[in-house]
């Protein structure tokens, strides 16, 4: 891949959008450059007047990148922010074209789109931003950079104002459907084969994130149960398949899902791997469940259709 430095009137509307993000958002520490992209913007902007408008202006940067600040804002009114908490969006602002072989950048009216990328919060694990990323619409390559951060916002505001009000779920079971403000969807996945244990702890640990409660069995076959709002289901195996299973090859991802209930009452208080409480294990390895023992356990949960549906 190589590129071209972009022609002067187009780096001219991407200072001037640098310049607008800073005038939008004038609160202090609301706007940050690391050194890096300081030095680099500063360079640009002292050569600027000095270079004939007819010659290319030397030492540009491929790109400056913008930290932007801003806060989880309440739907009231009256309270702008909730619990004080900020989230941060890099915004990296492209100078220069990229391009490969014969592809070429065809806009010259308008430069690259920057950027986007939200920085993980200290306050939300990566589960749980990987959750958020999946919510924000992937038409928003269509809106012009301040409409894409209002959007982000309101999106991530959202969020968090959910993962605040959604309310634990408890053993009892009369409570918990009562506090169901969605359909609940109990999803069942079928693995040929899972064991490591690092893989087996993200999938129980990650879970909660998305306000999921099942099981897992791991071993020769693993069977994975889920019970949730559907889009946090499919979000949920989205950051697993993306993001704990990443240094997996794809040949090695081998998960089915097997069978889809929708609106059901949650059976499981929370997520937990049944894998040791199970009956005995078979197998050069001790890696194969009692199949047996499974089906009864689950028939037990009124859930014997799901066996069949999975295993059979």
């Amino acid at each position: 891949m190589s590129q071209d430095v972009l022609p002067r009137d187009l780096i001219e509307l991407q200072l001037a959008q640098i310049d607008l993000l800073v005038a939008m958002y004038p609160d202090e520490g609301a706007i940050s450059m690391n050194e890096a992209s300081s030095a680099a913007l500063d360079a640009l902007r002292r050569t600027w007047d000095d270079i004939d408008p007819e010659l290319i202006i030397p030492n540009v940067p491929s790109s400056v990148s913008v930290l932007l600040t801003l806060d989880v804002v309440s739907a009231a009114e009256d309270k702008p922010a909730v619990q004080n908490k900020t989230f941060q969006l890099e915004i990296t602002f492209p100078f220069t074209y990229h391009h490969t072989g014969e592809e070429k950048y065809l806009d010259d009216t308008e430069p690259p789109r920057p950027k986007i990328r939200l920085v993980q919060p200290s306050w939300m694990n990566k589960a749980e931003t990987a959750a958020l990323m999946a919510n924000i619409p992937k038409d928003s390559d269509s809106d012009d950079l301040f409409a894409t951060i209002e959007k982000i916002q309101d999106i991530t505001s959202s969020h968090v104002r959910l993962l605040s009000s959604t309310s634990t779920v408890t053993e009892n079971e009369d409570n918990t459907a009562g506090k169901e403000d969605v359909p609940i969807t109990r999803v069942w996945f079928y693995f040929p084969s899972i064991s490591t244990r690092s893989k087996r702890d993200d999938i129980v640990n990650h879970a909660p994130s998305y306000q999921l409660t099942g099981f897992l069995l791991s071993g020769k076959p693993g069977i994975l149960c889920l019970e949730g709002a559907s889009d946090r289901v499919d979000a949920y195996m989205r950051f697993i398949k993306t993001e704990s299973w990443g240094d997996i090859p794809a040949h090695q991802k081998k998960v089915s899902e097997r069978f889809r209930e929708v609106g059901v009452v949650r059976e499981f208080p929370g997520m937990e791997e049944i894998t040791d409480i199970l009956g005995d294990r078979r197998g050069e390895r001790a890696n194969r469940g009692d199949m047996k023992a499974l089906e009864a356990w689950l028939v037990e949960r009124g859930l014997g259709e799901a066996f069949t549906k999975v295993l059979i």
